[in-house]
């Protein structure tokens, strides 16, 4: 069992010089701490604490109001997850994405698309049973994690609205999650063609800005985000800081599909009509802050509910994190699917589950790491 310093999430604290207006400065002048000490401890990147100092850093707590003396030093510490469907489970509150499309009957009405639902469900299952495991820890003195609060939101799709209703409605719900105070996990369900807080996720986690594009960039390399959806013609056109048209102005992409960064240059898992698909997942935990933020979906409706199964029967090969420094936990994953005969098309081919040879591709913690520096 391995436990994390949650210090950073009962203080509140945002490790952005914007928004950390003398935490640590605060901290060092009450505790009598090295200042590289207390940035460390915020960062839950010490291997120990000494005595004394875990003391002082309780003081301070307490006669500044963030915790109460009975509370701690157990406040301090969380038990750190083992597996991906644990990682969503000990979360306080968690909270599910999904875009929406209008109907000709607006304002009374919108819908989710199938395969979002469908992803929901298997996520909503798996969070609940821990993947098929939690009666398998029945006898044992503490019960299975479960969060304690889950809520539901809606985002417009692109397309569905001006620019600023779909951005707006987006950076509203984006900017609520990272004021909450407790542990938290916000997951985006749907690809950045469905679900604009997947842009949010995306962007923040390396250090762009969302809704601009980078498809004018001289080399693939210089791309902020180390995986990019090729759109197709017939999907929502918009500055996208993960998607777009071309990899680059000097490696235009022709293939429809997703593409990833490795070591040795740019692949693509290609989507390909009755033949081929893909999807991603990516999710970045900050354990100090007690914050998850999760994004996944398939390039299109059929590559989401191909990702639906995956969850369903192997969503262990989506842990451990690709990555794990600077305080952050960084899982990155794109999954390549192979068709296995031939789609029939048509309305009856969502009554019927896809078969499809799946492969999923870890992104290489250099190339993730290479950008979380940046």
């Amino acid at each position: 069992m391995r436990y994390s310093f949650r210090l950073a999430e009962l203080l509140g604290h945002i490790p952005d010089p914007k928004k950390r207006p003398g935490t640590i400065k605060t901290i060092v002048q009450y505790t009598g701490l090295d200042r590289h000490q207390v940035s460390a401890l915020l960062k839950n990147e010490v291997k120990y604490i000494p005595l004394q100092a875990l003391s002082r850093l309780c003081d301070y707590l307490i006669d500044h109001g963030y915790a109460q003396a009975e509370q701690l030093p157990g406040a301090l510490f969380s038990v750190e997850a083992e597996n991906f469907w644990e990682l969503l489970a000990r979360r306080n509150r968690l909270e599910l994405c999904v875009g929406v499309r209008r109907e000709e009957s607006w304002p009374d009405g919108a819908w989710i698309v199938a395969s979002d639902s469908l992803l929901m469900g298997e996520l909503l299952n798996g969070v609940s049973t821990l993947g098929g495991t939690a009666r398998f820890r029945q006898g044992m003195t503490m019960p299975p994690p479960q969060p304690e609060h889950i809520k539901q939101s809606l985002v417009w799709s692109p397309g569905q609205g001006t620019r600023d209703q779909v951005l707006g409605r987006a950076q509203r719900l984006y900017d609520e999650f990272n004021e909450a105070a407790m542990d938290r996990a916000l997951v985006g369900l749907g690809s950045v063609k469905s679900n604009p807080v997947v842009e949010h996720i995306v962007a923040n986690l390396f250090h762009t800005e969302p809704f601009v594009s980078q498809d004018g960039i001289d080399d693939p390399t210089q791309r902020n985000s180390p995986f990019f959806l090729r759109f197709r013609a017939d999907d929502p056109q918009f500055a996208s800081c993960c998607g777009g048209t071309d990899l680059s102005a000097k490696m235009p992409s022709n293939a429809p599909g997703i593409y990833f960064e490795t070591p040795s240059g740019w692949k693509v898992c290609k989507w390909a009509d009755k033949k081929r698909d893909a999807a991603f997942v990516v999710y970045v935990h900050r354990e100090s802050q007690g914050r998850l933020e999760l994004a996944m979906g398939g390039y299109s409706g059929r590559g989401t509910r191909l990702l639906a199964r995956v969850l369903a029967s192997r969503a262990e090969e989506l842990w451990p994190p690709v990555y794990e420094g600077h305080g952050l936990r960084v899982g990155a994953f794109i999954l390549e699917f192979v068709l296995e005969g031939h789609s029939s098309g048509g309305r009856d081919s969502l009554l019927s589950d896809p078969i499809a040879q799946t492969k999923i591709h870890a992104l290489d913690s250099s190339v993730i790491e290479g950008r979380i520096r940046a």
